[in-house]
């Protein structure tokens, strides 16, 4: 049997994974008689973790929410994934978000082992965010994320899968460079061996990445940074909508919210206008938001219609 704080541990890891556990179930988890899981789940209230109980034939156990907040159990992967939203959420334009986010940063950095660390570290030094919103993105996968940020620190050859927007599905043999985060999803800037030029893979279509553990010297990379250059290849994608908006705000203001998503130029001093390319009207809207000023849409004319229909949902909140 394990020793009782390692036992105590594993309870609360098995109560935060599920709602409800029957009480014959979880003891059976354990490997315990009923009443020494009383005396674990009583240990654990002695330590700040409310666990309700029920009674009966059918009774058991459950977390529920206390007056403080106690400490969590989390594995590997979690470890990771919480890491990288305090990362995005440090890096949010709400007011009051970032110092908090990078506080609670260190603070689980600083007591995570040292092999969940290296992953962590590898992942906030070889990406560079060139969004605005901080926002959760399509087919993030927390390990494939960190196998590509190791091997952009360590500058390792990589190999993986990729899916091609045709759905053709090749092999590709790189030299990575950066992750960046744009939008809603992430991008791998990567040299291409077989292609000789550089390439941006969407990271929700690569798969099975692998380091190859060969080292290289880097190259120069052909625009300023990592983030240009994967805006500089969407840019030349084709877009459903072409969205032009006049700004009742000065450009300083208007270009340190959402300028790196969007091209601002100044009207006057009081009025800008915005410019962006969009695949759907509801970023520009979610945009607008942020900006937190009157505006007047000049282009397309179905963006107006989209704003109203948001507006009148709006107004109608309780």
């Amino acid at each position: 049997m394990a020793n009782t704080s390692t036992r105590t541990l594993r309870l609360l890891s098995l109560l935060q994974t599920h709602r409800y556990w029957p009480g014959a179930e979880l003891a059976g988890r354990l490997g315990v008689s009923a009443r020494t899981l009383r005396r674990d789940i009583d240990r654990l209230r002695e330590l700040g973790y409310p666990v309700e109980a029920q009674r009966g034939v059918d009774g058991g156990y459950q977390l529920a929410a206390g007056a403080a907040l106690p400490p969590l159990v989390i594995d590997d992967e979690e470890a990771v994934a919480l890491a990288v939203g305090l990362q995005a959420a440090a890096q949010n334009p709400v007011e009051g978000i970032a110092e908090s986010s990078v506080r609670v940063l260190a603070k689980v950095v600083q007591v995570m082992p040292v092999r969940l660390r290296r992953r962590i570290d590898a992942l906030r030094a070889m990406t560079v965010s060139a969004g605005w919103d901080g926002r959760s993105r399509a087919g993030f996968d927390p390990a494939v994320l960190t196998t590509l940020a190791l091997t952009c620190r360590d500058t390792e050859r990589l190999r993986f899968s990729y899916t091609a927007a045709d759905g053709r599905r090749t092999r590709r043999h790189t030299e990575p460079h950066r992750l960046v985060s744009l939008g809603r999803r992430w991008y791998l800037v990567a040299y291409d061996l077989e292609r000789h030029d550089w390439r941006s893979f969407r990271v929700d279509r690569l798969s099975a990445p692998e380091s190859t553990g060969a080292r290289f010297l880097p190259r120069p990379l052909p625009l300023a940074d990592a983030a240009e250059f994967v805006r500089a290849g969407l840019d030349h994608l084709p877009r459903s909508y072409q969205v032009e908006i006049l700004v009742y705000a000065p450009a300083e203001v208007v270009r340190e919210r959402i300028g790196r998503w969007s091209t601002v130029e100044e009207v006057d001093a009081g009025q800008c206008r915005v410019r962006m390319l969009a695949d759907s009207l509801e970023w520009p809207i979610v945009a607008l938001g942020v900006v937190d000023a009157d505006f007047r849409v000049l282009s397309p004319p179905e963006l107006l219609d989209q704003v109203r229909r948001w507006g009148a949902r709006f107004s109608r909140a309780e």
